[in-house]
């Protein structure tokens, strides 16, 4: 009977620390399947030309240096909606 105690203690352990890593490791990688990366999102040219249809300042900067027709740098000095107000 002592002997059965801590031979039942480990077996319990074990098995319940294995079954644990394992569930941990499947619910997190199904959890947390996010893009980790940091890398920007992928820009293209999808028709946009003006400072307020643009969602940041790198976006427009991206515009104005990759799409055509954009209506973003009156001085054409690089520097996309300078006059536009930030929100």
């Amino acid at each position: 009977m002592k002997i059965f105690f801590p031979i039942l203690i480990v077996f319990f352990l074990f098995f319940s620390s294995d079954s644990l890593a394992k569930e941990g490791y499947n619910s997190e990688s199904k959890k947390y399947a996010v893009n980790k990366s940091k890398k920007k999102p992928k820009l293209k040219c999808d028709g946009r030309q003006h400072c307020s249809q643009m969602r940041s300042f790198e976006e427009a900067k991206y515009f104005i240096k990759h799409c055509p027709n954009t209506k973003m740098d009156g001085d054409n000095d690089g520097i996309p909606c300078e006059g536009y107000k930030k929100r």
